[in-house]
Protein backbone atom coordinates (compact mmCIF):
# COMPACT_ATOMS: atom_id res chain seq x y z
CA UNK A 1 0.00 0.00 0.00
CA UNK A 2 1.44 3.37 -1.03
CA UNK A 3 1.56 6.05 1.67
CA UNK A 4 0.00 9.44 1.02
CA UNK A 5 2.31 12.10 2.47
CA UNK A 6 1.26 15.76 2.52
CA UNK A 7 2.78 18.92 3.96
CA UNK A 8 0.79 21.73 5.54
CA UNK A 9 2.70 24.99 6.00
CA UNK A 10 1.43 27.82 8.20
CA UNK A 11 2.59 31.39 8.79
CA UNK A 12 1.47 34.28 10.96
CA UNK A 13 0.20 37.79 10.25
CA UNK A 14 0.25 39.01 6.65
CA UNK A 15 -0.16 42.60 5.48
CA UNK A 16 0.93 42.66 1.84
CA UNK A 17 2.20 46.02 0.66
CA UNK A 18 2.23 47.66 -2.78
CA UNK A 19 5.38 45.72 -3.75
CA UNK A 20 4.35 42.44 -2.16
CA UNK A 21 5.70 40.26 -4.96
CA UNK A 22 9.22 41.27 -3.93
CA UNK A 23 8.34 40.86 -0.25
CA UNK A 24 7.51 37.18 -0.81
CA UNK A 25 10.28 36.34 -3.28
CA UNK A 26 12.69 34.79 -0.75
CA UNK A 27 10.05 32.43 0.67
CA UNK A 28 7.87 31.60 -2.33
CA UNK A 29 9.98 28.57 -3.38
CA UNK A 30 9.49 27.05 0.09
CA UNK A 31 5.77 27.85 0.18
CA UNK A 32 5.31 26.15 -3.18
CA UNK A 33 6.41 22.91 -1.51
CA UNK A 34 3.30 22.98 0.68
CA UNK A 35 0.21 21.00 -0.27
CA UNK A 36 -1.75 23.30 2.04
CA UNK A 37 -0.45 26.80 2.89
CA UNK A 38 -2.32 28.86 5.47
CA UNK A 39 -1.74 32.40 6.75
CA UNK A 40 -3.55 35.12 8.69
CA UNK A 41 -4.62 38.04 6.51
CA UNK A 42 -4.35 40.80 9.10
CA UNK A 43 -6.29 43.64 7.45
CA UNK A 44 -9.19 43.92 5.00
CA UNK A 45 -8.72 45.08 1.41
CA UNK A 46 -11.02 47.12 -0.80
CA UNK A 47 -10.68 49.39 -3.83
CA UNK A 48 -13.59 51.61 -2.83
CA UNK A 49 -12.84 55.24 -2.00
CA UNK A 50 -11.68 55.14 1.62
CA UNK A 51 -13.43 58.45 2.33
CA UNK A 52 -16.75 56.62 2.01
CA UNK A 53 -15.80 54.01 4.59
CA UNK A 54 -16.43 54.30 8.30
CA UNK A 55 -16.43 52.37 11.55
CA UNK A 56 -19.27 53.97 13.45
CA UNK A 57 -18.94 57.69 12.65
CA UNK A 58 -15.16 57.64 12.20
CA UNK A 59 -13.81 57.67 8.60
CA UNK A 60 -11.34 54.93 7.86
CA UNK A 61 -8.31 55.38 5.58
CA UNK A 62 -6.96 51.93 4.83
CA UNK A 63 -4.74 52.24 1.78
CA UNK A 64 -4.98 48.44 1.37
CA UNK A 65 -5.88 47.76 -2.24
CA UNK A 66 -6.92 44.34 -3.46
CA UNK A 67 -4.06 44.70 -5.97
CA UNK A 68 -1.72 43.98 -3.04
CA UNK A 69 -3.26 40.53 -2.65
CA UNK A 70 -2.16 39.03 -5.98
CA UNK A 71 1.22 37.77 -4.65
CA UNK A 72 -0.70 35.46 -2.31
CA UNK A 73 -1.64 33.47 -5.40
CA UNK A 74 1.92 33.05 -6.68
CA UNK A 75 3.08 32.33 -3.11
CA UNK A 76 0.73 29.31 -3.09
CA UNK A 77 -1.62 30.26 -0.26
CA UNK A 78 -4.63 27.98 -0.15
CA UNK A 79 -6.36 29.12 3.06
CA UNK A 80 -6.49 32.61 4.61
CA UNK A 81 -7.81 33.15 8.13
CA UNK A 82 -9.64 36.43 8.71
CA UNK A 83 -10.87 36.54 12.32
CA UNK A 84 -9.03 39.42 13.95
CA UNK A 85 -9.23 42.80 15.62
CA UNK A 86 -8.71 44.68 12.32
CA UNK A 87 -11.43 42.98 10.30
CA UNK A 88 -13.67 46.11 10.32
CA UNK A 89 -10.90 48.63 9.66
CA UNK A 90 -12.36 49.30 6.21
CA UNK A 91 -15.99 49.01 7.26
CA UNK A 92 -18.44 46.49 5.88
CA UNK A 93 -17.12 47.00 2.34
CA UNK A 94 -13.71 45.84 3.52
CA UNK A 95 -15.08 42.50 4.73
CA UNK A 96 -17.28 41.98 1.69
CA UNK A 97 -14.60 42.90 -0.86
CA UNK A 98 -11.84 40.92 0.86
CA UNK A 99 -13.89 37.73 0.99
CA UNK A 100 -15.07 38.21 -2.60
CA UNK A 101 -11.51 38.69 -3.89
CA UNK A 102 -10.23 35.63 -2.04
CA UNK A 103 -13.00 33.36 -3.29
CA UNK A 104 -12.78 34.74 -6.85
CA UNK A 105 -9.11 33.74 -6.94
CA UNK A 106 -9.64 30.16 -5.79
CA UNK A 107 -8.33 30.63 -2.26
CA UNK A 108 -10.39 29.54 0.74
CA UNK A 109 -11.01 31.75 3.76
CA UNK A 110 -12.48 31.28 7.22
CA UNK A 111 -13.29 33.32 10.31
CA UNK A 112 -15.27 36.27 8.93
CA UNK A 113 -18.52 36.81 7.10
CA UNK A 114 -21.58 38.94 6.54
CA UNK A 115 -23.17 37.42 9.65
CA UNK A 116 -22.17 35.15 12.53
CA UNK A 117 -23.22 31.94 10.76
CA UNK A 118 -20.89 32.73 7.86
CA UNK A 119 -18.09 33.77 10.21
CA UNK A 120 -18.30 30.50 12.16
CA UNK A 121 -18.60 28.33 9.07
CA UNK A 122 -15.63 25.99 8.53
CA UNK A 123 -13.76 25.42 5.32
CA UNK A 124 -12.71 21.94 4.21
CA UNK A 125 -9.90 21.55 1.67
CA UNK A 126 -9.14 18.16 0.14
CA UNK A 127 -5.74 17.03 -1.10
CA UNK A 128 -5.24 13.52 -2.51
CA UNK A 129 -8.15 12.18 -0.49
CA UNK A 130 -7.14 13.85 2.78
CA UNK A 131 -9.59 16.45 4.09
CA UNK A 132 -8.26 19.45 6.05
CA UNK A 133 -10.87 21.28 8.10
CA UNK A 134 -10.34 24.85 9.37
CA UNK A 135 -12.04 27.02 11.99
CA UNK A 136 -10.89 30.48 13.08
CA UNK A 137 -11.71 32.70 16.09
CA UNK A 138 -10.74 36.15 17.34
CA UNK A 139 -9.96 36.48 21.05
CA UNK A 140 -8.75 40.11 21.13
CA UNK A 141 -9.70 43.61 20.11
CA UNK A 142 -12.95 45.57 20.11
CA UNK A 143 -16.27 43.79 20.39
CA UNK A 144 -17.47 45.96 17.50
CA UNK A 145 -15.58 43.58 15.19
CA UNK A 146 -17.69 40.59 16.25
CA UNK A 147 -20.29 39.29 13.84
CA UNK A 148 -23.85 38.65 14.96
CA UNK A 149 -27.07 37.50 13.31
CA UNK A 150 -27.48 40.75 11.37
CA UNK A 151 -23.98 42.22 11.37
CA UNK A 152 -20.79 41.42 9.43
CA UNK A 153 -17.64 40.71 11.38
CA UNK A 154 -15.57 37.85 12.71
CA UNK A 155 -16.08 34.67 14.70
CA UNK A 156 -14.94 35.20 18.27
CA UNK A 157 -14.42 33.92 21.76
CA UNK A 158 -15.19 36.49 24.45
CA UNK A 159 -12.24 36.73 26.86
CA UNK A 160 -12.82 38.14 30.33
CA UNK A 161 -10.01 39.94 32.19
CA UNK A 162 -9.86 40.43 35.96
CA UNK A 163 -7.20 42.39 37.85
CA UNK A 164 -6.44 41.38 41.44
CA UNK A 165 -4.29 43.61 43.64
CA UNK A 166 -1.34 41.84 45.25
CA UNK A 167 -0.20 44.48 47.72
CA UNK A 168 -1.86 46.57 50.39
CA UNK A 169 -1.11 49.71 48.41
CA UNK A 170 -3.41 51.05 45.68
CA UNK A 171 -1.81 51.20 42.27
CA UNK A 172 0.54 48.29 42.87
CA UNK A 173 1.13 45.69 40.14
CA UNK A 174 -1.87 43.35 39.90
CA UNK A 175 -2.22 39.68 39.14
CA UNK A 176 -4.11 39.42 35.84
CA UNK A 177 -6.62 36.61 35.41
CA UNK A 178 -8.13 35.80 32.00
CA UNK A 179 -10.67 33.19 30.95
CA UNK A 180 -13.12 32.48 28.15
CA UNK A 181 -16.76 33.39 28.64
CA UNK A 182 -18.75 30.16 28.73
CA UNK A 183 -21.25 30.66 25.91
CA UNK A 184 -18.71 31.70 23.28
CA UNK A 185 -16.34 28.90 24.31
CA UNK A 186 -19.17 26.38 24.05
CA UNK A 187 -20.03 27.73 20.60
CA UNK A 188 -16.47 26.98 19.46
CA UNK A 189 -16.68 23.48 20.94
CA UNK A 190 -19.95 22.91 19.09
CA UNK A 191 -18.35 24.04 15.82
CA UNK A 192 -15.45 21.62 16.26
CA UNK A 193 -17.76 18.75 17.19
CA UNK A 194 -19.80 19.38 14.05
CA UNK A 195 -16.72 19.61 11.80
CA UNK A 196 -14.87 16.59 13.22
CA UNK A 197 -16.66 13.89 11.17
CA UNK A 198 -16.21 15.91 7.97
CA UNK A 199 -12.40 16.02 7.91
CA UNK A 200 -9.28 13.99 8.64
CA UNK A 201 -7.08 16.81 10.02
CA UNK A 202 -8.82 19.56 11.97
CA UNK A 203 -7.03 22.89 12.44
CA UNK A 204 -8.23 25.66 14.76
CA UNK A 205 -6.60 29.08 14.55
CA UNK A 206 -6.84 31.82 17.17
CA UNK A 207 -6.12 35.54 16.98
CA UNK A 208 -4.81 35.77 20.53
CA UNK A 209 -2.00 36.73 22.82
CA UNK A 210 -0.28 39.62 24.61
CA UNK A 211 0.98 41.91 21.88
CA UNK A 212 4.63 42.79 21.36
CA UNK A 213 5.60 40.92 24.55
CA UNK A 214 8.22 38.15 24.45
CA UNK A 215 7.42 34.70 25.88
CA UNK A 216 4.52 35.58 28.19
CA UNK A 217 1.17 33.82 27.67
CA UNK A 218 -2.18 34.70 29.24
CA UNK A 219 -4.11 31.95 31.00
CA UNK A 220 -6.96 31.95 28.46
CA UNK A 221 -4.53 31.01 25.68
CA UNK A 222 -4.04 27.60 27.27
CA UNK A 223 -7.74 27.29 28.07
CA UNK A 224 -9.05 27.86 24.54
CA UNK A 225 -6.29 25.74 22.97
CA UNK A 226 -6.88 22.79 25.30
CA UNK A 227 -10.67 23.07 24.87
CA UNK A 228 -10.27 22.93 21.10
CA UNK A 229 -8.08 19.82 21.27
CA UNK A 230 -10.40 18.16 23.79
CA UNK A 231 -13.25 18.77 21.32
CA UNK A 232 -11.35 17.16 18.44
CA UNK A 233 -8.78 19.58 16.98
CA UNK A 234 -5.46 18.17 15.75
CA UNK A 235 -3.44 21.39 15.33
CA UNK A 236 -3.67 24.83 16.97
CA UNK A 237 -2.23 27.91 15.26
CA UNK A 238 -1.95 31.29 17.00
CA UNK A 239 -1.31 34.77 15.65
CA UNK A 240 -1.86 38.46 16.56
CA UNK A 241 0.94 39.20 19.07
CA UNK A 242 3.38 40.29 16.32
CA UNK A 243 6.14 38.34 18.03
CA UNK A 244 6.92 34.64 18.31
CA UNK A 245 5.49 32.70 21.25
CA UNK A 246 6.43 29.25 22.49
CA UNK A 247 5.19 25.84 21.41
CA UNK A 248 3.65 23.03 23.42
CA UNK A 249 2.16 19.61 22.85
CA UNK A 250 -1.12 18.75 24.57
CA UNK A 251 -2.34 15.17 24.28
CA UNK A 252 0.24 14.81 21.54
CA UNK A 253 -1.24 17.67 19.50
CA UNK A 254 0.87 20.76 18.65
CA UNK A 255 -0.03 24.25 19.82
CA UNK A 256 1.84 27.05 18.07
CA UNK A 257 0.96 29.83 20.50
CA UNK A 258 2.16 32.62 18.22
CA UNK A 259 3.60 32.49 14.70
CA UNK A 260 4.71 36.16 14.69
CA UNK A 261 4.57 38.18 11.47
CA UNK A 262 5.38 37.00 7.98
CA UNK A 263 5.13 39.59 5.22
CA UNK A 264 3.85 42.51 7.27
CA UNK A 265 4.07 45.89 5.54
CA UNK A 266 3.17 48.53 8.12
CA UNK A 267 4.74 51.90 7.26
CA UNK A 268 1.79 53.73 8.80
CA UNK A 269 3.22 52.69 12.17
CA UNK A 270 6.80 53.66 11.33
CA UNK A 271 8.46 56.59 13.08
CA UNK A 272 8.96 58.57 9.90
CA UNK A 273 5.25 58.51 9.06
CA UNK A 274 3.93 59.42 12.50
CA UNK A 275 2.66 62.97 13.03
CA UNK A 276 4.62 63.03 16.29
CA UNK A 277 7.42 60.43 16.03
CA UNK A 278 8.91 61.10 19.45
CA UNK A 279 5.56 60.81 21.23
CA UNK A 280 4.68 57.67 19.30
CA UNK A 281 8.04 56.06 20.15
CA UNK A 282 7.65 56.93 23.84
CA UNK A 283 4.23 55.31 23.84
CA UNK A 284 5.77 52.11 22.42
CA UNK A 285 8.29 52.15 25.25
CA UNK A 286 5.65 52.84 27.91
CA UNK A 287 3.29 50.13 26.65
CA UNK A 288 5.66 47.44 25.44
CA UNK A 289 9.18 48.32 26.53
CA UNK A 290 10.70 48.79 23.09
CA UNK A 291 11.35 51.46 20.50
CA UNK A 292 11.02 50.49 16.82
CA UNK A 293 14.26 50.23 14.89
CA UNK A 294 14.46 53.08 12.32
CA UNK A 295 16.41 50.74 10.02
CA UNK A 296 13.13 48.79 9.59
CA UNK A 297 10.96 51.57 8.11
CA UNK A 298 8.13 49.25 6.98
CA UNK A 299 8.41 46.85 9.93
CA UNK A 300 8.19 48.86 13.19
CA UNK A 301 7.83 45.93 15.57
CA UNK A 302 9.67 44.59 18.61
CA UNK A 303 13.38 43.94 17.90
CA UNK A 304 12.79 40.24 18.61
CA UNK A 305 10.02 40.18 15.98
CA UNK A 306 12.73 39.83 13.33
CA UNK A 307 12.63 36.12 14.24
CA UNK A 308 9.77 34.21 12.67
CA UNK A 309 8.95 30.68 11.55
CA UNK A 310 6.99 28.61 9.08
CA UNK A 311 5.12 25.86 10.92
CA UNK A 312 5.23 22.53 9.08
CA UNK A 313 2.88 19.60 9.69
CA UNK A 314 3.59 16.30 7.95
CA UNK A 315 0.41 14.34 7.24
CA UNK A 316 0.81 10.66 6.41
CA UNK A 317 -2.17 8.46 5.57
CA UNK A 318 -4.59 11.09 6.90
CA UNK A 319 -2.86 11.39 10.29
CA UNK A 320 -0.48 13.95 11.76
CA UNK A 321 2.90 12.21 11.64
CA UNK A 322 5.39 14.97 12.49
CA UNK A 323 5.43 18.63 13.46
CA UNK A 324 8.35 20.94 12.81
CA UNK A 325 9.20 24.51 11.88
CA UNK A 326 11.44 26.27 9.39
CA UNK A 327 13.42 29.16 10.90
CA UNK A 328 13.16 32.54 9.19
CA UNK A 329 14.46 36.06 9.68
CA UNK A 330 12.76 39.31 8.64
CA UNK A 331 15.35 41.48 6.90
CA UNK A 332 15.46 45.29 6.83
CA UNK A 333 13.41 45.32 3.63
CA UNK A 334 10.62 43.52 5.48
CA UNK A 335 11.22 40.25 3.63
CA UNK A 336 11.13 36.92 5.47
CA UNK A 337 14.23 34.87 4.60
CA UNK A 338 14.48 31.09 4.92
CA UNK A 339 17.40 30.17 7.17
CA UNK A 340 19.54 27.08 7.07
CA UNK A 341 21.24 25.01 9.75
CA UNK A 342 23.96 27.58 10.33
CA UNK A 343 24.67 30.34 12.84
CA UNK A 344 21.61 32.38 11.84
CA UNK A 345 19.33 29.36 11.85
CA UNK A 346 20.68 28.34 15.24
CA UNK A 347 19.89 31.84 16.52
CA UNK A 348 16.20 31.27 15.79
CA UNK A 349 16.42 27.75 17.28
CA UNK A 350 17.89 29.19 20.48
CA UNK A 351 15.26 31.92 20.62
CA UNK A 352 12.37 29.49 20.25
CA UNK A 353 13.90 27.23 22.88
CA UNK A 354 14.35 30.14 25.28
CA UNK A 355 10.81 31.56 25.00
CA UNK A 356 9.28 28.08 25.15
CA UNK A 357 11.13 27.31 28.37
CA UNK A 358 10.38 30.75 29.83
CA UNK A 359 6.66 30.18 29.22
CA UNK A 360 7.01 26.75 30.95
CA UNK A 361 5.89 24.86 27.89
CA UNK A 362 6.90 21.28 27.19
CA UNK A 363 8.10 21.29 23.57
CA UNK A 364 11.65 20.17 22.78
CA UNK A 365 13.45 20.95 19.54
CA UNK A 366 15.95 19.09 17.39
CA UNK A 367 17.42 19.79 13.98
CA UNK A 368 16.45 17.37 11.21
CA UNK A 369 18.11 18.52 8.01
CA UNK A 370 17.16 22.16 7.47
CA UNK A 371 14.09 22.15 9.72
CA UNK A 372 13.51 21.86 13.46
CA UNK A 373 11.39 18.96 14.71
CA UNK A 374 9.12 19.37 17.73
CA UNK A 375 8.70 16.69 20.40
CA UNK A 376 8.20 16.36 24.15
Amino acid sequence: MTSTILNMLAVGDIIPGPNAEASFELVTPMLKEGDIVVGQLEVPHTDKDFKTLSLGSKPIATGNSTKNLFPLISANFTVLTLAGNHILDAGIAGIEDTIAWIKNHNIDCVGAGMNIDEARSPVVVEREGTRFGFLDYNCVGPKETWANVNKPGCAYIDIITHYEGTYACPGGPPIVYTWAETNSLQAMIADITKLRPLCDILIVTFHKGIGHTPARLAAYEHQVSYAAIDAGADIILGHHAHILKGIELYKGKPIFHGLCNFVTYAPILALGNSQDPDSWARKRIDLYGFEPDPEYPTYPFHPEAKYTIIAKCLIENKRLAQTSFIPCLINKQGQPEILKRDNRGQEVFNYMERITQKARLNAKFQWAGEEIVIST
